[in-house]
């Protein structure tokens, strides 16, 4: 089932999962354990993460070798298992980085083969130690031509002339950024940008992680009088330890509550830290879900517990 049907139909604020492949050499077993715990909760949907492949050099004997790893593969396996294993809608994420448009097309097909009828479109990072973001030769730089890609394809077009072309049927989401993505030169460019992604094809939005309320508030708004109306998720992490104070901002590009920043830093050790993260990601949700937002959106980095303790009390307070 389409993401955007499940939106639609929804009577109820509903839940959804963010999963990172585990490591090379892990098992997915650590997935469907972490999937498992929060099974109760009755998840709408999966997203899995991909990652660009990194390039090392290696000097071998007489000549310097170039080798490409990726440090977490699997991205559609795990979407596969987890369908089969659970009868939960997964979502793979799609990416620029790493791709021509020609291996994104092959990679479509596949998708298409496979049955998904849901992908989220992202631009992806730049490689590690790059501080700018560097498309293939013949690729995308951004998310919006990734998506109109995808909606040509959606409409029988392919890269080469095809005569009675299969049309593929996938519904797109893409990420919005409440305080910006970090490249942009304001909020309300990095807004112009989202429009382009939904003008292209997209059909819904989730948000990067945003721990204020009225950030929140403030994005929407900004974002409807844009003229996009597409449903929008605002994207949920809870806080665990006092590293992430510094490790969450650092990393995203976000600015945390001072009231959420003081508490943790108050807190006596991790235990006390999670408590705070666990009863402030609450109290945040239920005023999301005052506001009628279509789906929370848990970022859960292998944190199945954390995730799955602060969904226990939502549903005790019947607020999912």
């Amino acid at each position: 089932m389409q993401i955007i049907d499940i939106l639609k139909n929804r009577t109820k604020t509903l839940i959804s999962l963010e999963i990172t492949p585990p490591e090379k050499g892990r098992s997915v077993e650590e997935i469907f354990t972490t999937v498992n715990k929060l099974l109760p909760y009755q998840p709408a949907f999966i997203n899995i993460t991909y990652h660009q492949q990194q390039i090392v050099y290696e000097e071998q004997g007489d000549k310097i070798v170039k080798i490409p790893r990726r440090k977490k593969p699997g991205t559609i396996g795990i979407c596969a298992a987890l369908y089969n294993k659970f009868k939960i809608e997964t979502v793979p994420h799609l990416i620029c980085g790493g791709f021509s448009k020609y291996e994104t097309e092959d990679a479509l097909i596949d998708l298409n083969y496979l049955g998904f009828k849901n992908l989220f479109a992202l631009r992806g990072d730049p490689l590690t130690g790059m501080k700018k973001f560097i498309p293939e030769s013949a690729g995308h730089s951004y998310a919006a031509e990734l998506v109109e890609q995808i909606s040509h394809l959606n409409k029988g077009k392919y890269l080469e002339e095809i005569d009675n072309a299969i049309a593929t049927n996938f519904c797109v989401g893409v990420a919005g950024y409440p305080e910006k993505h970090y490249e942009a030169p304001n909020i309300d460019a990095d807004i112009k940008h989202l429009k382009t992604k939904i003008d292209n094809g997209a059909s819904y939005i989730i948000t990067q992680m945003v721990f204020s309320l009225e950030a929140f508030k403030a994005y929407v708004k900004k974002v409807r009088l844009a003229g996009i109306t597409v449903p929008i998720i605002p994207g949920i992490k809870i806080l665990t330890n006092k590293k992430q104070l510094d490790l969450i901002p650092s990393l995203f590009h976000i600015d945390l509550p001072q009231v959420l920043v003081q508490a943790i830093k108050q807190a006596k050790d991790n235990k006390a830290a999670q408590e705070v993260g666990i009863q402030f990601t609450i109290n945040f949700c239920q005023e999301l879900i005052k506001l009628n937002v279509p789906c929370l959106h848990f970022y859960t980095m292998g944190k199945g517990d954390v995730v799955a303790e602060t969904l226990k009390r939502l549903q005790q307070q019947a607020l999912i």
